[in-house]
């Protein structure tokens, strides 16, 4: 099974989304998105993007190998 994308409600006009792994870990958390709208938006464009999305480490630390 795949991750899951929750919708919440940030405020009375703003949401915002949660996206969990399977077993509930929380993976990502989105901006506020003024519209239900917007963050359906926001949504795709994770899931249109995040798997060819190119990794890039500003940590200090290499990445090990293999």
């Amino acid at each position: 099974m795949a991750g899951t994308f929750e919708i919440v409600n940030a405020e009375e006009d703003a949401f915002y989304f949660r996206l969990t792994a399977e077993d509930g870990t929380l993976v990502a958390v989105s901006p506020r998105f003024k519209t239900l709208r917007g963050v359906v938006a926001g949504i795709n464009a994770v899931r249109e993007n995040a798997a060819t999305g190119l990794v890039v480490n500003r940590s200090r630390r290499e990445l090990a190998s293999g």
